[in-house]
C-alpha cells in the first residue's frame, strides 16, 4: 500500500549502465582486494607496471 514509484530518466539509467559496465571492466583488469589476497597467498609477488613514461598522463 505504501509503495513509492520513483521516476528515473533515460539519461540517468544510461549513466548507471555505463558506470556498471566500467566497473565490470575495471574489476576484470584489477580484481577486487579479496581476489588479490588469494593471489598473494599463492606466492605471487605483485603486479608489474608495463607502459610508457608516466609524464604523458598530465
Amino acid at each position: 500500500m505504501g509503495e513509492v514509484i520513483r521516476f528515473v530518466s533515460k539519461s540517468e539509467r544510461e549513466r548507471a549502465r555505463l558506470i556498471q559496465e566500467a566497473r565490470a571492466i575495471y574489476d576484470s583488469i584489477f580484481p577486487p582486494a579479496d581476489a588479490a589476497g588469494e593471489e598473494q597467498s599463492k606466492g605471487t609477488i605483485g603486479r608489474t607496471f608495463i607502459g610508457g613514461d608516466r609524464g604523458d598522463l598530465s
